[in-house]
């Protein structure tokens, strides 16, 4: 899959319509991407995100657009970074 648009820091859509939401913690890790980039969604089951997005050397946590991060498991991810 490809970009479609990443027109807000935190929301990519891919060409097949998918909409996520980037971690925030990740979202350095997305400054490089290019419209060509070839990306993967794979599950998740580290108890933050709901899939990863790998892609462009980079792998970084997605929930569907519209979700929420769980608060607690976020800053307690934060904190450590």
């Amino acid at each position: 899959m490809k970009i479609k648009s990443h027109s807000e820091s935190h929301i990519v859509e891919l060409d097949d319509d998918s909409r996520w939401q980037i971690f925030p913690g990740d979202l350095d890790l997305t400054l490089n991407w290019k419209p060509e980039t070839e990306f993967t969604i794979v599950p998740s089951d580290d108890g933050v995100s709901s899939h990863m997005l790998m892609g462009g050397s980079a792998k970084v946590h997605v929930i569907s657009a519209g979700e929420s991060w769980p608060v607690k498991e976020v800053k307690s991810i934060l904190r450590e970074s």
